[in-house]
C-alpha cells in the first residue's frame, strides 16, 4: 500500500484522535488491513516541556507469529506514526517545525 493510501486507511480507520501541543494520540482499527478480528494501533506523543515534544511512540494489541503480518504491522505502525507527527507539526514554530526522524531522536519522556 503506498503512504497515500497507507494515510487513507488511517483517517477512514481513526477511533480515537486526541491532538494538543501537549502531545496526545491517535487509535486505529488495523483489523482490515491485517485481516485480524480487534486489532488496533496507537501513535502517541509526550510533551517533555519548554514547549517541546518527544518522539512519537507506538503500541498494539496484538501480536503475531506471522512474518508477513507482522511486517505489514510494521509498516502500518511507521506510517500512523509519520501521520501522528504531521499532526503534531506546526510551522515556524522553534520546538515543533521538525522532520519526522528529527523528532524522532528526542526521548520519549521527561522522566
Amino acid at each position: 500500500m503506498k503512504k497515500n493510501n497507507m494515510e487513507a486507511y488511517i483517517i477512514a480507520n481513526t477511533l480515537r484522535c486526541e491532538v494538543s501541543y501537549r502531545g496526545g494520540g491517535v487509535e486505529i482499527d488495523a483489523s482490515e488491513y491485517l485481516k485480524m478480528d480487534g486489532a488496533k494501533m496507537t501513535a502517541y506523543q509526550n510533551y517533555l516541556g519548554g514547549g517541546m515534544l518527544g518522539s512519537v511512540n507506538g503500541s498494539q494489541n496484538f501480536t503475531t507469529t506471522d512474518k508477513r503480518k507482522a511486517a505489514k504491522a510494521k509498516r502500518l505502525q511507521t506510517a500512523l506514526k509519520q501521520y501522528f507527527h504531521g499532526l503534531t507539526v506546526h510551522d515556524d514554530d522553534e520546538w515543533e517545525d521538525c522532520t519526522f526522524e528529527e523528532g524522532q531522536s528526542r526521548p520519549a519522556s521527561a522522566y
